[in-house]
């Protein structure tokens, strides 16, 4: 993986699509049985004298006591900040938790070091940016793919906004913990590998036709690490040592993606915009929040059935297409000069039952109800989720310019 590191920070650096990329500031990333050892290792090499875990009751019992066992055994003093779970019992990254871990760092830690899956890696990410020091990231599960980018989903007066903050220097994936993880949060990295799909289409279109920056190299990224969880969606599902690395490698390639782009456009398009919109939505009637990649697979189908109808039906009528966008000609005029660019990149989304039938053979929940997102929120998602991100997503361009989004069944 260190050797992709090097690999893609070349691509970036060789490419002319006139965007600034970031440079990838991940030194190091293991994916392998017993990289918790490797984790110390890192940790003395780096000179380091004190660290802080912060994980909760679940992620410490998971690889906490290793992670500690292991920096013991180097000779690197290590204090644990365990976060305490809601009234629910679970960790939300709001406020609340990220002034719990600010309380907790000594301003004398060399680094502060996140053990869990995707809400204990945003919490430390941004204390550990607002603190000025290092973090270093232990995944507990392959279910999200934002442990090695610099985007902070927070939680803040109960809207859910995204921050740039940092990536972490290293990552120690140890598949001997996340081949433990249970079976959801499986299922969950899967799904939110699988929404690359419409995120890479609303992407493009947005590029295309509202003049988005876009740039390819980190597209190609993207798309090579969803179609290798596509190809290997049976070992996946077996959650056999290789599997789970396949899963956790492409994770670890799209958070690459956007941490050179920047932002989160290669991998959070209007799947992502929907399971956004449900967790806003669940906070505020105090209910249990749902594990995001979950949201990400069921809100992928409803999104793909949506483009897939509605793309058929404006892009292949011109007469239609001269009603379309009267007051912005700009946007009719780049739609009709890449027409036929269009029409394929919606052809790229495979149909809603072809990813339905790989969501099922990872055991992901397929439908609104299963996660107890009621119709009613379904309907006011697809027509106004669109809103919480700034981004020219097709459903965007429905809701704004086509004035009417079909019921996606």
């Amino acid at each position: 993986m260190n050797s992709i590191i090097n690999h893609l920070s070349s691509l970036a650096e060789s490419c002319h699509c006139g965007y600034d990329h970031h440079k990838l500031t991940v030194e190091k990333v293991v994916i392998e049985p017993h990289a918790i050892k490797h984790m110390a290792e890192f940790c003395k090499g780096k000179g380091m004298g004190q660290v802080v875990l912060v994980a909760d009751e679940r992620t410490y019992a998971a690889a906490g006591q290793l992670v500690k066992d292991a920096l013991d055994s180097e000779g690197i003093i290590s204090q644990t900040c365990m976060l305490p779970g809601d009234q629910n019992g679970d960790v939300v990254a709001d406020e609340a938790a990220i002034v719990h871990v600010l309380m907790d760092v000594p301003a004398n830690a060399s680094a502060v070091v996140a053990i869990g899956a995707g809400t204990i890696h945003d919490i430390v990410r941004v204390v550990s940016y607002k603190m000025n020091k290092p973090f270093i990231a232990v995944p507990t599960a392959p279910s999200v793919d934002g442990f090695n980018s610099m985007g902070a989903p927070l939680i803040i007066k109960n809207q859910k906004i995204t921050y740039q903050t940092q990536a972490p220097i290293a990552v120690f994936a140890d598949v001997n913990v996340l081949k433990e993880a249970p079976q959801n949060m499986v299922a969950s990295g899967f799904g939110d590998m699988l929404g690359k799909y419409t995120s890479l289409v609303d992407w493009r279109f947005g590029h295309l036709v509202a003049g988005e920056p876009y740039c390819p190299v980190v597209a190609d990224i993207t798309k090579k690490a969803l179609a290798s969880c596509v190809k290997n969606v049976g070992r996946i599902a077996e959650r056999d040592e290789e599997g789970i690395e396949i899963l956790t490698s492409a994770l670890m390639m799209s958070g690459f993606a956007m941490s050179i782009f920047g932002r989160s456009h290669p991998a959070s398009g209007a799947e992502h915009h929907l399971s956004h919109y449900w967790e806003m939505a669940f906070l505020k009637d105090g209910k249990r929040p749902v594990l995001h990649g979950a949201k990400v697979a069921v809100s992928s189908l409803l999104v793909t059935h949506l483009y897939k109808t509605e793309s058929a039906a404006i892009f292949s009528d011109r007469t239609a297409l001269e009603h379309l966008c009267k007051e912005e000609p700009a946007i009719k005029k780049n739609i009709k000069d890449n027409l036929k660019e269009i029409n394929e990149l919606f052809d790229t989304i495979p149909t809603a039952s072809q990813l339905e039938e790989m969501l099922v053979q990872v055991r992901a929940d397929i439908s609104p109800d299963d996660l107890g997102i009621g119709q009613n929120l379904v309907q006011h998602s697809l027509k106004e989720a669109h809103t919480i991100r700034e981004r020219f997503t097709f459903l965007h361009f429905l809701n704004e310019y086509v004035n009417q989004v079909s019921t996606a069944h």
